[in-house]
């Protein structure tokens, strides 16, 4: 499972303690002591005891032999297929294990769970073919553990639906089969000029699902210095991936910035940031833009950038519908890249369960370099900041797929272009910033060639001019043009953009964050 780094790396995954094993067959799966009666109520309970008491580290000690692998040699160590969770029991699901090394450093305890019963599941050297890694599984601790864990579905059990592995990342795939960008359980202080928390699911319990079941739950043990939690999964793969989710959260401290459905990503480069245009392929992105349906039924499209330096936007709502992540451009010929396939990775939507009362979507996006890190950063930030003694319950359903599975009356911008302003033909006279919206979908289709459509523009600072709209054959739909002209500063410059003909606004508003440059680099040409 490919995994980047965030903010200059990550620390990932924690646990317990080491599993231990005892004597069984070989080619199956071991367990360790007794069964205990498990449920979502115990787990909150672990969950809130946990929190009472002293954060306790977890040890990322590991043997020589696995401590220094590289991607390559990590990689190559594989788990046997032949020995998954339910492999020969006639279910639609089964689990396969992660091995320790690389990034992951700290084994996560996992279970079994069947008829309200737990047993945990024993690490064992036998589970794995340790290949051209160089490692003697041999020589390697009985009780070493496990990194993480992935599910495999019946409709094609040689790739797996979803995985957890890693702090509390956990990605899953759509009808494309791909993986992109990723989830967390928590973030806590993103973006912040300071150490991010990376808090870490420690222990897993895999319900056994019913015969003949598409859904299987899991449960998951959170823990960090600020905040422990209980999660329970009901994840059912398809065309779209949905993910329920409902975490009990218990702070040990009162956390600045606590961050609910987390979401992590890339955007490199794109269509309206060609800062970073270093490379062959026009486009390098796992998602374009955050999109958001507020509680008062706003739709906003913000286009992703990959800035020069630290942003962090925050937009402020009240109960809101759902936010996401999301990759709108489909197109291979955009991207050219016939590797790793920008063109099918999935979105990423989040909807709330409930009413999330007061807060923000915050956005952080970080500079990167190349498409090994993840640069962009997502989240639903509470506006009261939760402090020791609280319980905070949270439920929300993740879709992983194309689109988010919700209905868009409105045109959705499908593209965002940027460059010099100025009228062709005419010597500059001073600096301005164009920028071409794309919208389609919604009523366009249903206008006139008479039709008066105005596009809505307003900037925080500087001047709007030289605005249009016009119908655009090749998408059936619209583009909105403006020039900006920005004032001496440097300061971050606001847009909003929506098309409105007469009183009926026709498209979702689209908002963009434009940092003007120095003026002593504002180029005419």
């Amino acid at each position: 499972m490919h995994r980047r780094n965030l903010l200059g790396g990550l620390a990932f995954a924690a646990a317990l303690e080491a599993l231990v094993g005892r004597a069984a067959n070989a080619t199956a799966l071991r367990t360790i002591g007794q069964p205990q009666p498990f449920d979502y109520a115990a787990l909150k309970g672990r969950a809130r005891t946990l929190a009472a008491a002293p954060y306790k580290p977890p040890s990322q000690k590991l043997p020589a032999a696995i401590e220094n692998l590289d991607w390559d040699r990590h990689q190559a160590i594989r788990f046997r297929p032949d020995h998954a969770l339910w492999n020969d029991e006639g279910l639609r699901f089964r689990a396969q294990f992660f091995h320790l090394g690389l990034f992951f450093k700290s084994a996560v305890r996992l279970y079994e769970v069947e008829g309200g019963q737990a047993r945990e599941l024993a690490y064992d050297t036998a589970l794995f073919d340790y290949g051209k890694s160089g490692v003697d599984g041999k020589k390697l601790p009985a009780d070493l553990g496990f990194a993480g864990f992935r599910l495999n579905f019946h409709t094609d059990p040689e790739r797996d639906v979803c995985a957890f592995l890693g702090a509390s990342y956990f990605r899953a795939v759509g009808g494309s089969w791909q993986y992109g960008l990723s989830a967390r359980g928590l973030a806590v202080d993103t973006g912040l000029p300071r150490d991010e928390e990376f808090p870490n699911f420690v222990a897993f319990w895999l319900d056994k699902p019913a015969a003949g079941s598409n859904t299987i739950r899991v449960h998951a043990l959170l823990d960090s210095p600020s905040i422990a939690g209980a999660y329970r999964f009901d994840i059912t793969p398809g065309d779209t991936q949905v993910m329920d989710i409902d975490a009990a959260l218990y702070p040990r401290k009162t956390i600045e910035r606590l961050g609910i459905a987390p979401m992590t990503s890339m955007y490199q480069v794109g269509e309206n940031d060609r800062r970073m245009a270093n490379d062959w392929r026009p486009e390098i992105h796992d998602s374009d833009g955050l999109a958001m349906w507020t509680g008062k039924g706003e739709r906003i499209w913000r286009p992703l950038a990959n800035p020069a330096g630290l942003r962090f936007n925050s937009f402020a709502d009240e109960n809101p519908r759902g936010f996401g992540l999301l990759q709108r451009d489909r197109s291979f010929e955009h991207y050219q890249d016939d590797g790793v396939y920008y063109d099918r990775r999935p979105s990423l939507w989040v909807e709330p369960k409930h009413g999330w009362g007061a807060g923000a979507v915050q956005l952080v996006e970080i500079p990167t370099i190349d498409e090994t890190f993840d640069n962009i950063v997502a989240f639903w930030n509470p506006a009261t900041p939760p402090k020791p003694g609280d319980e905070l319950l949270m439920g929300y359903r993740l879709y992983w797929g194309e689109q988010p599975p919700v209905p868009q009356p409105l045109a959705r911008a499908v593209a965002t272009r940027t460059g010099l302003g100025g009228i062709v033909g005419q010597p500059r006279k001073y600096f301005a910033w164009r920028f071409a919206v794309d919208f389609a979908g919604g009523d366009l289709s249903l206008l006139g060639p008479k039709a008066k459509v105005e596009a809505v523009i307003t900037a925080s600072r500087g001047k709007v001019e030289i605005t249009s709209a016009r119908p655009l054959a090749s998408i059936n739909g619209w583009r909105a043009m403006f020039d900006l002209v920005p004032p001496e500063g440097i300061e971050p410059i606001d847009l909003r953009l929506f098309l409105r003909s007469g009183t009926q606004a026709l498209s979702e508003t689209w908002v963009y964050q434009y940092n003007p440059p120095p003026v002593a680099e504002r180029r005419l040409f």
